[in-house]
């Protein structure tokens, strides 16, 4: 039996390149995260290795048995540690197990046409292992031999169970002022979301009454980051503060407890390796008080191991959604989908483009699918079970403030 070693920079990455090298007769054994060497032995990363065998296509049950001994063997025997080594003896246990308890038939199905077909474009769409792996072990479960041979049937399925696993948060108004506030990394567009916020809450529409809105900048570095914020709000008639310390914004936000709905604060934007400039940063804004929402924004260009870090670093904010922007960027969605559904946290916005305040709407699933590569889309079908986002809308009851 052959085996292989595969390193890249992503699941997807090393998958394709098995498939190109080994065809369809390339069976997976295991994935790691690993260090990839950079260019002369400097600026290294994160990647992925992944090891597995040919299949022999005798298909018969027993000869599998036979070789996994060998195969064990010759797994152990590339490990260098004593964990990666008790992971490999496991999953070499637990796939012994299934040979020994599952029907041949079983094998007929994991080669379908239609499982390896729809794989394939989970891999293309750039979702991660564990989403795809487990897509297909529902497809095994739910579907039959039979149905199997019904394409169109079993990809519409995993369409809506992809929409599924998409949350989608529900805005509460808890407090009045409602104050948000914008993090996130470097370059997301932080600031145009901001803007388009304060356009479609302050300047209203036909479904949306104007609120009373006001933005507060705490980006004093960036060049012209202040200016662009002003140049927005002059624009759309709404006020913009800028604030340097933990008093200027709590004294900012104080002035605005009489006649103001809703408080949009634009914040610096930060690596997620940067924990010292994190850490003070979340500091300056325990002034915007306890009731204060952090929404985080990350780009859909984003890939699938930085999008792991930079929700994991930014945790701390305690953000109760994702903005998801330049969703026009990409045509792979599977990153963001299958990340979001792995760390389970929901999706308050989606933009996708520069304009303010046209590309900007409430979170669904309907944007995200509409974007799937490689499947057939039945648009019609997935609007009625999930429905374009609503109108943005805030409501709540003129509550006495401070007391009066």
């Amino acid at each position: 039996m052959q085996y292989f070693t595969e390193q890249a920079g992503s699941q997807g990455e090393a998958i394709r390149r098995i498939k190109d090298k080994y065809g369809e007769s390339a069976r997976i054994l295991t994935h790691r995260t690993v260090r990839l060497p950079g260019f002369l032995g400097i600026f290294s990363k994160d990647g992925v290795e992944v090891t597995g065998y040919i299949s022999e296509d005798s298909g018969v049950k027993q000869q599998k048995k036979l070789d996994l001994e060998e195969e064990k063997k010759k797994i152990l025997a590339s490990v260098k540690t004593e964990q990666t080594m008790q992971l490999v003896l496991k999953e070499v246990q637990d796939l012994r197990d299934k040979l020994d308890s599952v029907p041949l038939t079983r094998d007929r199905r994991e080669d379908h046409p239609t499982v390896e077909k729809i794989r394939d474009l989970l891999i293309r769409n750039d979702f991660i292992y564990d989403c795809i792996e487990g897509t297909i072990d529902r497809i095994r479960e739910e579907f039959s031999l039979q149905d199997l041979d019904d394409y169109d049937r079993v990809q519409d399925s995993v369409i809506e169970w992809l929409g599924d696993s998409i949350g989608l948060y529900e805005e509460k108004i808890e407090s009045s002022p409602k104050v948000m506030i914008l993090v996130g990394p470097t370059g997301v567009g932080k600031t145009t979301t901001i803007a388009k916020l304060a356009a479609v809450y302050g300047i209203g529409s036909p479904e949306l009454r104007p609120l009373n809105v006001r933005m507060i900048t705490i980006d004093n570095y960036r060049i012209g980051a202040r200016q662009q914020i002003e140049t927005y709000g002059s624009i759309m008639g709404i006020p913009v503060s800028t604030a340097e310390t933990f008093d200027d914004l709590r004294k900012t936000i104080a002035l605005y407890q009489k006649d103001v709905d809703l408080v949009l604060i634009d914040t610096i934007g930060k690596s997620p390796k940067d924990y010292v400039k994190l850490a003070e940063m979340k500091e300056l804004l325990t002034a915007a008080g306890t009731q204060a929402e952090a929404h985080l924004a990350v780009s859909a260009t984003t890939k699938a191991s930085d999008l792991r870090e930079i929700m994991q670093q930014f945790e701390p904010f305690n953000y109760l959604s994702v903005v998801i922007t330049k969703l026009d960027e990409t045509a792979r969605i599977g990153n963001i989908v299958s990340v979001l559904a792995e760390k389970r946290k929901p999706v308050s916005y989606v933009t996708d483009g520069q304009r303010v305040p046209q590309d900007i709407q409430r979170a669904s699933a309907l944007p995200l699918l509409l974007r799937l590569e490689g499947f057939r889309v039945n648009r019609q079908k997935l609007e009625e079970r999930f429905p374009a986002g609503s109108p943005m809308k805030i409501e709540w009851d003129r509550r006495p403030r401070n007391g009066a």
